[in-house]
C-alpha cells in the first residue's frame, strides 16, 4: 500500500524516461498530471545529477494543456508573470500567487461544505426557487381541468398521484428522480 502522506518520488533516467518508485513503473507526463488532479503531491529527481525537476515538469504540464486549448491563464496574467521577473515583484509573485489559490481552495472547500449541510442543495442554486415555481404553474395549468385536484390543498404530484394507476406513477417518479439527479448535477 502507498503512503499517501509523503509525495510520490518520480525518478527521471538519462534516456527521459520517468519511473513511479511506488509501482516500479514508467509514467507519462500526463501520468503524473493526473496523479497532481487526484491530490497527490509528487517530486521528481534527475537520478544523474539528483536536481529536483518537479518545478519544470508541472510548468510542462500547464503549458501542454494551454497550448490544447484548455486555457486557464489569461494572456494579461501570463504577462504580469512575465513582468513579474524583470522587476522587484519576482520575490513578491510566488507568495501572492500560494495565498491566492489558498484563499481559491478555501472557499472552494467552504461552499462545498454548505451545500452539503442544506435539506435541500439546489435550494443554493441561483434561480432554482423561481424555476421551482414555474413548474408549479406549470403543473397547475395541466391539471387543474383534472377532477380531483382544484389547485389549492394538496400538491400536484400528490393530487395526481390517486388517479394515476401504479405503472405509470412508478414511471412519473422514475422520471421525477431522474430530472432531479440531472438538477443537482448543474
Amino acid at each position: 500500500m502507498a503512503d499517501t502522506s509523503k509525495p510520490l518520488l518520480i525518478k527521471r533516467y538519462a534516456s527521459r524516461r520517468l519511473y513511479n518508485t511506488e509501482t516500479s513503473d514508467y509514467v507519462t507526463l500526463e501520468d503524473i498530471a493526473g496523479f497532481v488532479r487526484t491530490g497527490r503531491e509528487v517530486q521528481i529527481i534527475d537520478l544523474k545529477t539528483g536536481d529536483d525537476l518537479t518545478r519544470q515538469f508541472l510548468l510542462q504540464i500547464v503549458a501542454d494543456h494551454e497550448s490544447k486549448g484548455e486555457s486557464v491563464l489569461p494572456v494579461d496574467v501570463l504577462t504580469d508573470l512575465v513582468r513579474s521577473y524583470a522587476t522587484g515583484m519576482q520575490s513578491v509573485m510566488p507568495q501572492f500567487l500560494a495565498a491566492s489559490f489558498g484563499m481559491l481552495r478555501d472557499s472552494q472547500t467552504k461552499v462545498v461544505e454548505k451545500l452539503a449541510a442544506l435539506p435541500n442543495p439546489m435550494a443554493a442554486v441561483p434561480g432554482f426557487e423561481a424555476l421551482r415555481k414555474q413548474q408549479e404553474a406549470f403543473l397547475k395549468t395541466m391539471l387543474g381541468g383534472m377532477p380531483g385536484w382544484s389547485g389549492s390543498g394538496p400538491a400536484p404530484e400528490e393530487a395526481a398521484a390517486p388517479a394515476a394507476p401504479a405503472d405509470d406513477l412508478a414511471e412519473i417518479k422514475a422520471q421525477l428522480a431522474e430530472l432531479q439527479k440531472k438538477l443537482s448535477k448543474l
